[in-house]
């Protein structure tokens, strides 16, 4: 079968270049967007900022002595399966954040002109682009096995979601009943199927 083909270690050098492929898109839709006319201050984005680091450093750094204890067994269907999250996390973030277009901003703000994004996977998800790291921590954890990705993905779900509630508040003062109204028709991290 295709998995029995690939190693681990194979699967971990795929995932970290799924990962490279999400940064250089990032990177490439930089440029162009709207100017903010309300940001949050910089001890706020540290809020959010430091342990989404943390988390990511625990993902890939190797050298955690304590943490590396192996959770998951070390068997091809693991990091198959964890290689596939990944791509399908990146794949979901990439997506959402093309949707966004120039009302994306890597720190909770309002942008000149901004708009409240209901389509594409906004029409069912407040946050797809949260929901895709995570998808992706998850995965890229399976394939490592170890301890410390799921302290990571932890540390970052925790972080998004004290950042998705930050940045829920403003949109709510900027769209009022609209932004209500797309809340109850969303989840904030997965679809909201009712």
């Amino acid at each position: 079968m295709i998995w029995e083909s690939i190693s681990a270690d194979r699967a971990a050098q795929l995932a970290g270049w799924l990962w490279s492929s999400l940064l250089i898109v990032w990177v490439a839709l930089w440029f162009g967007m709207k100017r903010a006319k309300k940001l949050e201050s910089p001890w706020e984005m540290a809020q959010h900022a430091l342990p989404v680091t943390l988390g990511f450093w625990l993902l890939f750094e190797n050298n955690w002595k304590g943490l590396n204890l192996r959770l998951l067994p070390q068997i091809p269907a693991v990091w198959m399966l964890g290689l596939f999250l990944t791509a399908f996390g990146v794949t979901i973030s990439i997506w959402a954040r093309l949707t966004l277009g120039t009302n994306w901003s890597g720190v909770v703000t309002l942008k000149k002109g901004h708009e409240l994004v209901r389509k594409g996977l906004y029409r069912r998800i407040r946050h797809p682009i949260y929901t895709g790291v995570l998808v992706a921590m998850i995965g890229t954890a399976m394939i490592n096995g170890h301890l410390r990705g799921c302290i990571g993905f932890a540390i970052v779900w925790a972080a998004f979601y004290f950042k998705a509630r930050r940045e829920e508040k403003l949109l709510r003062q900027e769209f009022g009943p609209g932004f209500e109204e797309h809340s109850r028709c969303t989840g904030m991290f997965f679809p909201k199927w009712t």
